[in-house]
């Protein structure tokens, strides 16, 4: 006897079967059930979410020899043969390779005919988005005025390519994409009815990789079955997809808080003997440091039965919110840096370094230096030689001014910040938008390389990401060093470079104005001639 892959052998066969789909099953169900039935129906989704499917189990509730119901038997002649494929009065049609306007004219004549085994004539046409102009115009007036006997379901993964005119005759039903947890739980129950054995962190693995496709979280089960060979592990699934192993991941960021620079790339040469993708281990880490964040802001979202909740926990001790948040986006544009880097290493390991640079920056907890001290220590010093030497840090950084911004010891062209923004902005040298939203922008706080700042709602507009890099380049190189830097929208005092600005140049134009009008000849000119002063016509001095 063949073999018959589990997407297919799984297919639901009833609503009830249905994973994470409630809301369009209810919806159907209570349709069936009060007999409001509809000619037509739009199932959209995303591949492998179930639109064919519900298609089938709705063709079963029309024509099951019990009667229209939302709970049809599966056991009379027309669902048996529903459920093989081969009853006569459900029409399956790909539009994908019947696009002309001939298949759906052959289609439509049919329709006028009664149906020969069921109660209904159910067409379900697939991915009839593909259609052309022409046989969606065909298909209007069938659609608008359609015999008793014809029910049409419509299924496609692209609903705004299809036509309003068809989409308003049409009950449409958006299908959602599986959650993890829903994939799970499915590929559970699947391996349990098969007798097989399985980790539940391998079924992890497939959940994510599958992307809220079912079908796709199957198809990748069978794959892992046969390397397994009949067993679905963890580590087997993690070499069968690529993926990293978490264990790299933690112990990335624990280095991270340390400090440790060396440690990160030794990591990463690990990594690279591995052969492991880079892109994929910024991924996951991006998705690791949000179960950090969330450990950090809403623990009671970390599932009680995660195997890794107590590591999250305690890296969730060991960051800032501040820093979680930093290297999220870090990781995430280091993903978009990849293809620009020299190679996937040069650009994985430089998102590190780019992270490791903020963090041994960082004022809360130890200063970076006894931080890596410590962990020198832990690797390549007796516990009893440390009390009588030196631990000297992989990397020497200067611990950051409560006040200044100052560049890491060692280079004279450092530069310390007092505080004066106006004063900072004319020395920074930009132009263009760059230089507008730095003379709009107003000092709300800063402290150590951190500094805060905040324009008017009606300058958001400036806030472009490009034109907040170039400010942030200029300040890095005229500081001389990594600064983090924060713009929000707020309300001013009035103490930014602009405002200050434009109060100079009207105290200017006023003392002009004033000088013109106590000017002797002037005035005998308003005296004697009646004469006024057009005040927009006086331009100061240089």
């Amino acid at each position: 006897m063949s073999y018959q892959v589990l997407a297919r052998k799984w297919r639901p066969k009833s609503f009830a079967d249905l994973v994470g789909q409630e809301h369009v099953v209810r919806a159907l169900s209570n349709a069936l059930d009060q007999q409001r039935l509809h000619h037509a129906y739009l199932l959209t989704g995303t591949r492998g979410v179930g639109k064919t499917t519900v298609a089938r189990i709705l063709a079963k509730s029309l024509n099951c020899e019990s009667g229209i119901t939302s709970t049809p038997c599966g056991t009379c002649n027309t669902c048996r043969e529903i459920d093989a494929g081969r009853f006569i009065d459900l029409l399956e049609l790909d539009a994908a390779s019947n696009t002309g306007i001939d298949n759906m004219r052959e289609v439509l004549d049919n329709a006028q005919y009664a149906p020969t085994a069921g109660r209904f004539k159910v067409y379900l046409i697939d991915e009839v988005h593909m259609l052309s102009k022409a046989a969606f115009n065909s298909m209007l007036k069938t659609l608008e005025e359609p015999p008793e006997h014809v029910k049409f379901i419509l299924a496609t993964t692209d609903p705004q390519k299809i036509p309003v005119t068809v989409l308003s005759r049409c009950l449409q039903f958006n299908l959602k994409q599986m959650t993890p947890a829903s994939i799970v739980g499915h590929l559970q129950q699947v391996l349990e009815r098969e007798g097989l054995s399985f980790e539940l962190p391998a079924l992890q693995l497939l959940a994510r990789a599958a992307q809220g496709s079912m079908r796709d979280a199957l198809s990748l089960l069978d794959q892992s079955i046969a390397y397994g060979g009949g067993k679905v592990e963890e580590a087997q699934v993690r070499a069968m997809l690529g993926a990293i192993d978490q264990s790299y991941l933690f112990t990335l960021l624990e280095r991270l808080a340390e400090g440790d620079g060396a440690g990160l790339i030794a990591l990463a040469h690990q990594m690279e003997e591995r052969s492991l993708s880079f892109d994929a281990a910024l991924q996951d880490l991006g998705a690791l440091l949000h179960q950090v964040a969330l450990a950090q802001t809403v623990p009671q979202a970390l599932s009680e039965d995660l195997p890794e909740r107590q590591r999250i926990l305690d890296l969730a001790q060991r960051f800032s919110a501040e820093d979680v948040q930093l290297h999220y986006q870090i990781a995430l544009h280091g993903r978009k840096d990849l293809g620009l880097a020299p190679d996937e290493f040069a650009g994985f390991t430089m998102a590190l370094l780019r992270m490791l640079a903020f963090t041994l920056e960082a004022t809360p907890g130890e200063a970076p230096a006894v931080k890596r001290a410590v962990a020198t220590e832990k690797r390549d010093v007796a516990p009893a030689a440390v009390s009588h030497q030196e631990v000297r840090p992989a990397l020497k950084v200067q611990e950051p001014v409560p006040v200044a911004l100052s560049q890491p010891a060692g280079n004279s062209r450092a530069k310390a910040f007092d505080g004066d923004w106006p004063a900072l902005v004319t020395q920074l040298g930009l132009g263009g938008m760059a230089k507008m939203l730095a003379q709009h922008c107003e000092l709300k706080s800063h402290e150590g390389r951190r500094i805060e700042l905040c324009v008017l709602e009606e300058h958001k507009h400036l806030m472009e990401k490009s034109y907040q890099e170039k400010l942030k380049m200029a300040l890095e190189s005229f500081l001389g060093g990594p600064v983090f830097m924060n713009i929000s929208i707020c309300s001013v005092t009035g103490v930014t470079p602009a405002k200050l600005v434009q109060d100079e140049k009207n105290a200017r134009q006023a003392e002009a104005i004033a000088a013109i009008e106590q000017d002797p000849f002037v005035r005998e000119l308003i005296e004697d001639f009646d004469a006024q002063v057009i005040e927009s016509t006086i331009k100061p001095n240089n």
